[in-house]
Formats: structure tokens, sequence, C-alpha cells
């Protein structure tokens, strides 16, 4: 799969750099959270936020929200496109039956999980949707799990991308559009 279609993201960039609040040692010592907050509550800052990641893949039929900043991205990303969201959540939050994906993340492990059959994601293009690409493991783990669903992962958008992590490598077989890098 090629490359994110290019887009003007100086705005969003912006936003982004102004707005973050950095909190080192959490959610444990020696990782270094990226804390949206303050971006997402600015109104200017939350609305060039979200038209720049749905300039990421217009022609999407779903937006995947990772739980649980993703669901403030995704629900306005698919609003504006006209499109349906899928809330991906983590382990136990969703009534069975439910598809499941297991992942490490830089500081621990975790599962996702979707509706199994119920949300229709069969043939339909999904966009990701989430606010940080650290490791890459819960993007990963997000676009397998809406794979196994049967969709087809036409794109994977971010806010802000942690370079030094890597989890852009791990990603490398998706199209991948972060808005700011550090």
């Amino acid at each position: 799969m090629g490359a994110a279609p290019v887009t003007d993201h100086s705005a969003a960039r912006d936003a982004v750099t102004r707005l973050t609040r950095w909190a080192d040692d959490f959610p444990q010592p020696g990782v270094r959270f990226a804390d949206l907050t303050p971006v997402f509550s600015d109104a200017d800052g939350f609305r060039v936020i979200v038209d720049a990641l749905a300039a990421c893949a217009p022609e999407t039929d779903v937006i995947a929200a990772v739980d649980a900043r993703g669901f403030l991205l995704g629900g306005g990303v698919a609003r504006d496109l006209g499109s349906g969201v899928v809330a991906v959540r983590k382990s136990g939050k969703l009534p069975p039956p439910v598809l499941s994906q297991s992942y490490t993340l830089e500081y621990g492990t975790a599962t996702l999980e979707i509706p199994a059959g119920s949300i229709g994601l069969d043939g339909r293009s999904v966009l990701v949707v989430d606010d940080v690409l650290a490791t890459g493991g819960t993007l990963d783990a997000t676009a397998r799990l809406v794979e196994s669903a049967g969709a087809r992962v036409i794109g994977i958008a971010v806010v802000l991308e942690i370079a030094a992590l890597g989890g852009r490598e791990r990603l490398g077989k998706y199209p991948l559009t972060s808005l700011v890098t550090v």
C-alpha cells in the first residue's frame, strides 16, 4: 500500500505543539506520556485536528476509533466524512460475543475487542484513528482485529508519533499519517 495523501497539516501541528502537556514517568517510570487533553479541549485545536485526520482517507466506510482518546477523534472524523464509527474497546467492556486481539505495549500487555458479527465490517474500508503512536502495538492490534472481522484497513491516522519508540516500522504495511512527530 502507498503513502497517505499529502495534506497541509500545519494548523493541526501548531495546535498540538502549543497545547500538548507532557508528563514524565507516567503511567510508570521511564514512560513519557503525551497528554492531548488540552488540545482536545481547545475548540479550534480540536477542529483542525479532526479536519486533518479526516483528510487522510476521505473514501472510508468506517472509522475504527481506539479506546479511549481515539473515541473522541474517531467520532469527529466519522461525522465529517459521513462514515460509521466502531469503538475498539479494552477487554471486558463489551458483552459477548466479541472478537479479541492481544498485544504488547511499552509498559505491559492488553487486549482489544469489537462486537463479533453485529457491526458489519465485512468488505468495508476502515481508517484506524488514535491519538498517539508509540510502539505500534495498539494500532497493529486494532488493524488485525478489524481485518479479522473482514474489513480492509486503508490507513492509520494519529495525532502524535513518538519516533524513538519505532511504532512506524511495526505498521509498515499500512499507509500511516501522523500529524506531529517527536
